[in-house]
């Protein structure tokens, strides 16, 4: 199991994706070859993302800081 698959399982186990682990992932598909389960994976943590399934904190800090820029 790759960095990328490990970072997924985890991301899916907890229900969540970190800041660390998002920038973990963008380290890794951009400077390593990867195959198709880690790309496989990737998906899987993308449609669970999108269809809120797993949260995402970088948004959720996004949305909290406009928030109380608003406040």
């Amino acid at each position: 199991m790759t960095l990328i698959s490990t970072i997924v399982r985890k991301a899916l186990a907890t229900g969540y994706l970190t800041v660390e682990a998002e920038e973990l992932l963008r380290q890794q598909l951009q400077m390593t070859k990867y195959g198709l389960e880690d790309f496989d994976a990737f998906i899987t943590l993308q449609t669970e993302v999108m269809e809120g399934r797993v949260r995402h904190q970088a948004l959720e800090l996004l949305r909290s800081s406009r928030c109380s820029a608003t406040a």
